[in-house]
């Protein structure tokens, strides 16, 4: 085969499956409704179950449901027939995948999810299985056919599956009034959680680490500071420490650009009056986006007087993982 027949073959899988979810938006029904309403009278957990391709996709809905405010998680159906049925509680939701709706180990253990009282969700692609049949309600997945020429690899029917689980647990997440602070909240080590969780006061410099000299200061001694501190910078401050100005290693340029006299210049002279500065109680992400705006590299934090309590940079921005 050549490229442009490798192509062919790549696009007509995207357009069968597309095709599978235009279809599905056409189940997006009174039963999508109800399903959404039985996960959210939830009072323990959505317990999602599938057996092959579907297990892995409903593994990722139960994560992903788990992640945006609705406690879930996945049992294999082979397992929960050995013992992993201890699992699941009368408090419990089950969402059970199959495209046939006829999978042997999920039938065998529908007795006992009946017994025990719980609700039973089902996706799957033939609403005249007994899966679909037994469940209490049937979110309909039907594909008209697979995107794999031969029609047996789970493609388009996986990707239906997918999208409609992605779509349970959105509306979900919205009906339930979950905020990325809430998001944030269970993903603390990655990037999106730092961006959401880390304030400028959790990753500034504080006390001694904060570069700063009086407005009556030489340039020498400020200078001698900035080296001293590692910031690239430092605060001009009144002896109450209120912030007068700042000096940046982008001001010394400046300043001998003007063939000013470095061992006899006051601070006060060529400092930058006015700087910006931020409260220490803000997101850092807000910190980040505030200094990209200003084009500015180095940010005083002050309090509500206008006293300085604080110094970062873009290097302590990239440190933390905000950047």
């Amino acid at each position: 085969m050549d490229k442009e027949q490798l192509k062919a073959l790549g696009l007509a899988v995207i357009e069968t499956e597309i095709a599978g979810i235009e279809t599905l938006k056409k189940q997006i029904n009174d039963n999508f409704a109800a399903a959404c309403e039985i996960m959210m009278a939830c009072q323990g957990r959505i317990v999602v179950t599938g057996m092959g391709k579907s297990g892995h996709i409903g593994s990722k809905i139960a994560a992903t449901l788990a992640s945006t405010g609705s406690p879930a998680f996945f049992v294999h159906p082979g397992e929960a027939s050995h013992g992993d049925l201890g699992m699941i509680t009368s408090k419990d939701v089950v969402l059970a995948l199959s495209n046939s709706g006829e999978t042997a180990e999920i039938l065998t253990i529908l007795p006992i999810i009946k017994r025990l009282g719980v609700p039973l969700i089902s996706i799957t692609g033939n609403p005249q299985s007994t899966l679909s049949s037994t469940a209490n309600i049937n979110l309909d997945a039907t594909v008209a056919k697979e995107a794999c020429p031969l029609g047996l690899a789970p493609t388009t029917s996986t990707t239906v599956a997918l999208v409609l689980g992605d779509a349970l647990a959105v509306a979900l997440l919205d009906a339930k009034g979950f905020t990325a602070e809430d998001f944030a909240l269970s993903h603390p080590g990655g990037s999106l959680g730092r961006r959401l969780l880390l304030h400028v006061s959790d990753i500034m410099h504080k006390d001694e680490a904060i570069p700063a000299v009086s407005n009556t200061a030489s340039l020498k001694d400020a200078l001698l500071e900035m080296s001293k501190k590692g910031l690239g910078m430092t605060a001009i401050v009144s002896a109450d420490l209120t912030v007068l100005g700042v000096y940046t290693d982008g001001d010394l340029r400046r300043t001998l650009d003007k063939n000013i006299d470095i061992h006899t210049a006051k601070i006060s002279d060529v400092m930058t009056a006015n700087c910006k500065t931020l409260h220490a109680n803000i997101l850092a992400a807000e910190a980040l986006n505030f200094m990209q705006h200003h084009i500015i590299n180095d940010l005083l934090i002050v309090d509500n007087n206008n006293k300085l309590i604080g110094a970062l940079n873009m290097q302590d921005m990239l440190k933390a993982g905000v950047i």
